[in-house]
Order: C-alpha cells, then sequence, then structure tokens
C-alpha cells in the first residue's frame, strides 16, 4: 500500500518544475528574489543583474534513493549591454525505467535597478518503459523582481500558465504553478524571505528561509515550508570565482534529501 501510494505522488508531479540549487534549497526554496545562476529554475529575474558568465552544476540525493536522483547544469551568458542575459538550463530525473527531462532557454532584462523580467521556454520529456515509451511538451516560464525599497525586494514567478498538458491522459497534465515573495536584506550579512507557491490543483506551501554571511567567504542558511513539510539548512563558500553549497532537506514523511552545487563565474 505504501509503494502504491508514493507512485502515485511520482505520477501526479510529472514534470513538475523541480527547485535546484543547493544555495535556494538550504533556504526551503524561498529564494525567488536572489541573483544568481539558480535563479535559472527559481526565478528567470534573477539572472538579469548578471554581469559575467556564469556556470553552474547541481546534484540532489533525493530521499537518499538513488533511482530519484536529481541533476542539473546550467550556464548564463550577460548580452552586450543594455540588450538583456540569456540562460540555458537543463534538468533531469529518475533512471533508466522512469525519467523526466527539462530543457529551458531564457531572457531576462532589467530596467534600471529597479525592476526586472525575464520568460522561459521549456522541452518537456516523460520516458516510461516496458513499453510504454515517451512523451513530449513544451511550457513557457515568467518572472519579475522589483526593488519596493533598497532593502525589500517583491518577486513573482509563473510556470506554465498557459496549463499546457503532457499527454490526454488523465493525470498526466504538467502543473501550473504560481510563487509570489518578499525578502529583506536586514545587512550585508542578512537576507530573509517569505515566499507562497500554489500549485492550481493543491494547496498552497508557504516558506520561510534565512541567510547569514557568518564570515567573508562562509554562509549559512536555514528555512522550513508547509506542504510538504520540510525543514531545510545548509552552509556556502565562496571563494574568488567558485561557489560551493551543500544543504539536507528534511522531509516530514519521506525522509533526507542531500545536494551540493558547484557554480563558477568567467571572467
Amino acid at each position: 500500500v505504501c509503494l502504491l501510494s508514493f507512485t502515485f505522488l511520482l505520477s501526479h508531479s510529472q514534470n513538475d518544475n523541480y527547485s535546484i540549487g543547493s544555495r535556494s534549497a538550504g533556504v526551503a526554496n524561498a529564494a525567488l528574489s536572489y541573483n544568481d545562476v539558480w535563479s535559472l529554475w527559481q526565478n528567470q529575474a534573477g539572472i538579469a543583474s548578471l554581469k559575467q558568465i556564469t556556470a553552474g552544476t547541481f546534484y540532489e540525493d533525493k530521499f537518499l534513493i538513488p533511482d530519484f536522483a536529481l541533476e542539473a547544469f546550467g550556464i548564463v551568458y550577460p548580452l552586450k549591454k543594455g540588450l538583456g542575459v540569456i540562460g540555458f538550463s537543463y534538468t533531469g530525473y529518475g533512471n533508466n525505467i522512469y525519467n523526466e527531462k527539462k530543457a529551458g532557454v531564457a531572457y531576462a532584462k532589467s530596467f534600471g535597478d529597479i525592476i526586472s523580467f525575464a520568460i522561459q521556454l521549456d522541452y518537456l520529456n516523460l520516458f516510461i518503459g516496458d513499453g510504454y515509451g515517451s512523451h513530449n511538451s513544451f511550457a513557457a516560464e515568467a518572472g519579475f523582481q522589483a526593488k519596493l525599497l533598497p532593502e525589500l525586494t517583491l518577486a513573482a514567478h509563473i510556470y506554465n500558465p498557459s496549463r499546457t498538458t503532457l499527454t490526454n491522459y488523465i493525470n498526466e497534465s504538467i502543473p501550473t504553478i504560481l510563487r509570489v515573495g518578499l525578502a529583506y536584506t536586514f545587512s550585508d550579512r542578512v537576507i530573509c524571505s517569505i515566499e507562497s507557491e500554489k500549485d492550481v490543483t493543491q494547496e498552497a506551501n508557504f516558506k520561510v528561509g534565512i541567510e547569514y554571511h557568518a564570515a567573508k567567504p562562509f554562509y549559512l542558511r536555514a528555512g522550513i515550508s508547509t506542504n510538504p513539510v520540510s525543514d531545510a539548512f545548509g552552509f556556502g563558500l565562496d571563494i574568488k570565482d567558485f561557489k560551493l553549497d551543500i544543504s539536507e532537506t528534511i522531509y516530514q514523511q519521506l525522509g533526507s534529501s542531500p545536494s551540493i552545487s558547484l557554480s563558477y563565474i568567467f571572467k
């Protein structure tokens, strides 16, 4: 019964908009206002302020089950001054019997130092072995960030606003997910963020996260979320152009999901 229930949970979440990046995972993915390469998955508007080519890779051992491993790679490329920023991302999940793939192309642009907008087009693939085959589809994403005050940022993101379906079969739709959040920078050492996430077919998920710059290269992070109930914590090292982040998410019902990510800024 437990295995069948868990299988239903997975099938209902086909081609979900997985949260990527151990920095964001450390704050329970309350990261709509962040500005780094991981914004390619959290809120593409966050890449608009990046000035150098940046690449990142990510791996999560979901629930400590190798068959549920989540991996991703992304790169951000700023165009000539005033023309915006483009980004490319790839996400893979599952094994050789069941797996999901997502490839995205994003474009983001800032208007002054106040507002940034972004859009992204995604190619989605779902593969099920034993003769079921694969299905392909396309979806879109959009997001923005706005500085209401120098210390306060409002951000929002929507995934699959067109309610695109994966196949004509029941329960094989791509979720439509809305996210809205606020982040307050108390100082150059502390950022606190709150966020609400709503899949249109499920209950809302509320998240709170805090990042503390403890020392010059060292960051500490913690966060909580309500649906599913989970606690998160992590740390990061910022050494010149390299950034290493490690986090742990503990789900009340499903157990632990450790992750690691590494990014590099090309200068």
